[in-house]
């Protein structure tokens, strides 16, 4: 899975920033005693984690006694190595990333899902689509080299020839397919075709998860060690991400102003982290989540990850999922 930044615009000013405060209230820290603990995020702050930033702004972690630290990633700050060493209780990952630090001994449990659908997507433009996967033979799609068995998995699982796909290596950019380069880019839903439209430019885009690919995004792990030793912390933990994401579902333009007011000197434009922060809704929250809390999963969800990643040359087992601190939380 691709970590990768959304095209920035400006920052803007302290006006975006009021306005952010003022729609969470953002409250005072606490001075009594608290239990300091670190969540590592998977990339660089934006509303992609919005609903972890409306969690602290609430108190909710403090009033559970924790004091949490939000630590941005990045290209140079990959999640799994804070997380092992124990400088962050949990982290943000994919299941993917996870698999591979599995294979190499890192002992993490997937314990849950924040992304019910993976945000791969093909983008293209409407003079020349791509609906279904079919549609790729005989187009150039624009990708990093390193997502070849992304392309691959879903040729695979679609009975696709990707010989008949002309891969052409680009920098993760619009620009190629507007330039008629490519006929089509390997994208997230939130990022490039964001991108796009608020340059005035209408993309398609064909999400990856609609055909067959399974792959569990925006995952939450810790290490064995901690599930079994600080069960109270990460149950603390994630339950202020389940009311945190339930508010921002329910209001993503006061989310992404929250984000800005945090993190104004973050170089973020207000009106492209809206677009993103609505556009991540349907990946997040699906009739699963509904029916049994955010960041929920079921045997079947598994089942359908562990058949794509071994085409992403991953071998995993079940119990890389562990579904008891989700239970806790939703009293399940």
């Amino acid at each position: 899975m691709m970590r990768k930044n959304l095209t920035r615009r400006t920052v803007l000013g302290t006006g975006a920033a009021a306005a952010g405060a003022a729609a969470f209230g953002m409250m005072p820290k606490r001075a009594s005693a608290q239990t300091a603990v670190s969540l590592q995020l998977s990339w660089l702050h934006s509303s992609q984690f919005a609903g972890s930033y409306i969690a602290q702004d609430q108190g909710w972690w403090s009033e559970a006694g924790l004091e949490v630290s939000l630590l941005p990633g990045g290209p140079n700050a990959p999640v799994e190595p804070p997380v092992v060493a124990g400088t962050a209780l949990m982290g943000i990952s994919a299941a993917d990333y996870t698999a591979a630090a599995v294979a190499e001994g890192a002992p993490f449990k997937i314990l849950g899902v924040a992304m019910q659908k993976n945000p791969f997507v093909v983008t293209s433009l409407p003079t020349n689509p791509v609906n279904e996967p079919a549609d790729l033979v005989g187009k150039r799609i624009g990708m990093a080299l390193a997502n070849t068995p992304v392309l691959q998995a879903l040729c695979t699982i679609n009975g696709v020839d990707i010989d008949g796909i002309e891969i052409v290596p680009t920098q993760y950019s619009a620009q190629p397919l507007l330039a008629g380069e490519v006929d089509c880019l390997l994208s997230w839903e939130t990022d490039l075709p964001v991108a796009m439209a608020m340059q005035g430019v209408e993309a398609l885009t064909m999400l990856m998860a609609d055909h067959g690919y399974s792959v569990h995004s925006q995952t939450y792990i810790a290490t064995e060690d901690s599930l079994a030793n600080r069960r109270a912390e990460l149950v603390a933990l994630m339950s202020g991400e389940a009311r945190g994401w339930q508010a921002y579902r329910e209001d993503t333009d006061a989310a992404a102003e929250l984000t800005l007011a945090m993190y104004p000197d973050a170089g973020l434009d207000l009106e492209t982290q809206k677009l993103q922060a609505a556009r991540q809704v349907p990946l997040m929250f699906s009739e699963l989540t509904d029916a049994n809390g955010f960041g929920w999963w079921t045997d079947e969800t598994v089942a359908a990850n562990i058949e794509t990643l071994a085409l992403l040359g991953r071998s995993v087992t079940p119990d890389l999922w562990d579904r008891s601190i989700l239970e806790e939380v939703h009293g399940t």
